[in-house]
């Protein structure tokens, strides 16, 4: 497969975007759910191809670009419905009862890339990336508590299984007592300031990941729920799905890919299409520096 041309207005590069086209068999007429718009770089892809997207985002900073989507290909091939994936179901309905016509056909693919996005990470305000200085915040949707205030409310052991069960975190007890006695000294209320006290409490030595990656990535996970949410739509895919619709999945560590994996084998009303995850070619990681973890899983919805 030869990797389609990527557009250059886009803020980011999809990733493994000829994976996710092949199996997901992207085609004219199909209507294929995008559930993780972002800036909308495989919505793109997929409407290129002739597929009519139904796009949703609980990123309220995603509309910007859907809008630019849907002026660009017409409301009749693309739609954009803010919220969570966890709730796809109801989103469709919803798109469905305002008369939206990409949300009233069979759904013959399903594109889920996790995690958080180039988009995000690239915004040092939201509080995501530990290399850029910013309000702790992690919050994808904007709502609910932040970073800053788990990490302000947490008693010490609490922390410390957060840490250790959202980012697989083996120093998590040394990270958690540290931060308990540096926010009574002063409130953390910042990536730079977190980053700073996980470096300070790591053991030293050679490391391959920046001692916070990991600390970050659970306290993201954690305010986000991201685990739950991945759960109750790859449960609710099979509803979602038609007979011969399909679903590409794109996780980006082991938490995630583990869910997916056991997800797609359970369920009776799905078949695994690739017995072992694909991942990023060597000159695409080069490009693409995020496709580097990256792990696709692709399943197929079968008549019961």
């Amino acid at each position: 497969m030869s990797a389609p041309e990527t557009d250059t207005r886009l803020p980011h590069v999809p990733v493994l975007p000829a994976e996710s086209l092949h199996w997901l068999l992207a085609g004219p007429g199909k209507l294929m759910i995008d559930g993780t718009f972002g800036a909308g770089g495989h919505s793109r892809l997929l409407l290129e191809q002739g597929a009519n997207v139904f796009a949703v985002d609980q990123d309220p900073r995603a509309l910007e670009a859907a809008q630019a989507l849907e002026h660009e290909y017409g409301a009749d091939r693309f739609r954009f419905e803010p919220g969570n994936f966890r709730d796809l179901g109801a989103l469709v309905a919803r798109a469905a009862a305002k008369g939206a016509p990409v949300a009233d056909a069979p759904v013959l693919g399903l594109l889920l890339d996790l995690g958080v996005s180039s988009m995000q990470l690239d915004e040092g305000e939201r509080g995501f990336a530990f290399r850029q200085d910013g309000p702790l915040d992690m919050r994808m949707s904007g709502s609910g508590p932040s970073a800053a205030d788990i990490v302000a409310e947490t008693e010490v052991e609490d922390l410390a299984a957060l840490i250790y069960r959202y980012g697989e975190e083996r120093h998590s007890r040394r990270i958690a007592r540290a931060i308990v006695a540096e926010r009574q000294v002063e409130p953390i209320s910042t990536t730079a300031r977190l980053a700073d006290v996980v470096t300070r409490a790591y053991p030293g030595g050679s490391r391959r990941d920046h001692p916070a990656r990991r600390t970050f990535q659970a306290l993201r996970l954690f305010v986000n729920d991201e685990l739950g949410a991945l759960e109750q739509v790859l449960d609710d895919a099979g509803d979602v799905l038609a007979p011969g619709g399909r679903m590409v999945v794109l996780s980006y560590h082991s938490l995630e890919d583990r869910i997916v994996k056991h997800a797609l084998r359970q369920d009776p009303r799905l078949e695994v299409l690739t017995r072992r995850p694909i991942s990023a070619t060597d000159e695409e990681i080069t490009d693409n520096p995020r496709a580097r973890s990256a792990k696709l899983r692709a399943a197929e919805r079968v008549s019961l």
